[in-house]
């Protein structure tokens, strides 16, 4: 993710969560977060969606991942993560964390089908409506076996 692409990431925001992040926030994340790995993803030129994350230490942190709504149900979303995995692994990450909202089901199954396990919960944690966050671990060992036999 560049500077220049924050305008259309920040309408992925919108079509994407009921509490948006800003256009300051992705400019913050780009121009002074050392631990922030963001991606976009283009179709025929145009982001049609993203993701994002820190990778501290040996553990990444998905902050946010979404898919253009007339991009969604293609497994776009499931492309990003596996990528995102991926470039932990390369940054050194063993772990990686998200939270989901509990009633988002859709995205909970993406994540279990991705390695992805319930560790606890994150009570009140949206701002929008207090909604608790569901805590999410994966282990990404299969993850750094596929990069590591992608280099052979």
């Amino acid at each position: 993710m560049q500077l220049e692409d924050v305008p259309v990431i920040c309408q992925i925001e919108q079509e994407a969560f009921t509490s948006p992040w800003t256009a300051e926030a992705f400019i913050n994340e780009l121009t002074n977060n050392h631990f922030a790995r963001y991606m976009v993803m283009e179709w025929e030129g145009q982001a049609i969606g993203y993701g994002g994350m820190w990778t501290i230490m040996d553990e990444a942190h998905i902050t946010n991942i979404a898919v253009r709504i007339g991009y969604r149900g293609q497994g776009l979303g499931e492309r990003l993560l596996r990528e995102l995995q991926r470039t932990a692994v390369f940054f050194g990450s063993a772990r990686m964390t998200l939270e989901v909202r509990v009633s988002n089901e859709i995205a909970q199954n993406l994540y279990r089908k991705l390695g992805f396990e319930p560790s606890g919960v994150r009570p009140g944690y949206y701002s929008d409506n207090g909604e608790d966050a569901l805590i999410m671990w994966a282990e990404l060992d299969q993850v750094k076996a596929g990069v590591e036999d992608d280099e052979d």
